[in-house]
């Protein structure tokens, strides 16, 4: 997906399966968005989604539960109920102009790194270092209504997951993309549903290197960042 969404039909075509919740996020805010789906609208019934769309009702639901916290979609219950695109949509300040033209080298900055990162880590990681890693992502579980909170341990964690590899340059490198990435990620909402997404993939990161499987470790690492850029890519103004 890049935002160029160019009919309706676009908008429920079948997603991937592997990063199937902030695709649909990613979908759905960017179709909102562009005005595909326009102020007022009402989304198709939950089945028909899921078959259109190709993801389990789970996933769905957790991805429109994302939307209405984020301020874009609004569930009306009763007789003519639905899930409506919400009107008026969420307003945000505006960003800076270069922070936001350039959001998608960022992303391709941090893969470059932190894709070093899980490689190596799953090489050199000890077991004991792992440990207060898997420490920080409890922590993460306890705190998915606080942003703020959640944002300073998921820094920790990424810039721990680097200090594993021994490589001074790449914990710096690691530190400079996450300041860069806070940036981005405080102009948009930050659902527990997004959180919580976030955060098992951190688990599957974490249980790669343990394994000392270099390839589910960097496919799990990717997996993560793809999907921080498809939720980007949905929920920024302008993304």
């Amino acid at each position: 997906m890049n935002g160029g969404l160019l009919s309706p039909d676009t908008v429920f075509a079948p997603v991937r399966s592997q990063t199937a919740f902030e695709e649909t996020v990613e979908r759905l805010g960017t179709a909102i968005r562009l005005g595909l789906l326009a102020p007022g609208t009402r989304l198709p019934a939950e089945r028909e989604l899921c078959a259109r769309l190709g993801i389990a009702r789970s996933t769905l639901r957790q991805a429109l539960t994302a939307l209405s916290h984020s301020g874009h979609l609004r569930a009306v219950r009763g007789r003519g109920g639905g899930t409506f695109v919400a009107d008026p949509p969420p307003a945000a300040e505006p960003p800076s102009p270069d922070l936001l033209a350039g959001w998608r080298e960022v992303c391709d900055g941090r893969l470059a790194v932190e894709l070093g990162v899980a490689a190596l880590a799953a090489e050199r990681a000890s077991a004991e270092a792992l440990d207060a890693l898997d420490r920080l992502a409890a922590t993460l579980e306890e705190l998915l209504d606080d942003f703020v909170a959640y944002r300073q341990v998921d820094i920790r964690l990424h810039v721990g997951l680097a200090e594993t590899t021994g490589s001074g340059r790449l914990v710096m490198a690691c530190t400079e993309t996450q300041g860069q990435m806070t940036g981005l990620i405080s102009l948009i909402a930050h659902p527990p549903e997004v959180l919580a997404s976030s955060n098992a993939q951190h688990r599957r990161i974490l249980a790669a290197v343990r394994a000392h499987h270099e390839g589910r470790a960097t496919a799990a690492m990717a997996e993560h960042l793809r999907g921080t850029e498809h939720v980007l890519a949905g929920l920024l103004p302008g993304g």
